[in-house]
């Protein structure tokens, strides 16, 4: 089991950047894929990015590939969401999500998602 905390949210203006952070308490992190979820007032929550338990796997959203890179660090138990380019569309409260199950790395649906963060606001101005 673990148990996800996310970090790093704020406010940017337009064509900025920011690193999202998620650490993950337990002593089992590499067994989790990770995926990244943002979610808007009045929006369903909304695939972002993925990374396999290696980290040597990514799946992005068309919205974000090119301006968003996934990565992690399985010995310090956490998963990253670089976001650079940002646009006011971007604005929106980001999860994290860990799934052990086989057959959902890379997934884009959040019910194959077993254990979720608190979520960290991002706005984007303007």
């Amino acid at each position: 089991q673990v148990q996800p905390v996310e970090s790093g949210g704020g406010l940017v203006q337009a064509g900025g950047s920011l690193r999202l952070s998620c650490a993950a308490s337990g002593r089992t992190f590499s067994s989790y894929a990770m995926g990244w979820f943002r979610q808007s007032p009045g929006k369903e929550r909304e695939f972002v990015a993925a990374v396999s338990w290696s980290g040597g796997n990514t799946y992005y959203a068309d919205s974000v590939k090119g301006r968003f890179t996934i990565s992690r660090d399985n010995a310090k138990n956490t998963v990253y969401l670089q976001m650079n380019n940002l646009k006011p569309e971007d604005t929106a409260v980001y999860y994290c999500g860990a799934t052990s199950r086989r057959t959902a790395v890379g997934g884009k649906t959040p019910a194959v998602y077993d254990y979720w963060g608190q979520g960290t606001q991002v706005t984007v101005t303007s």
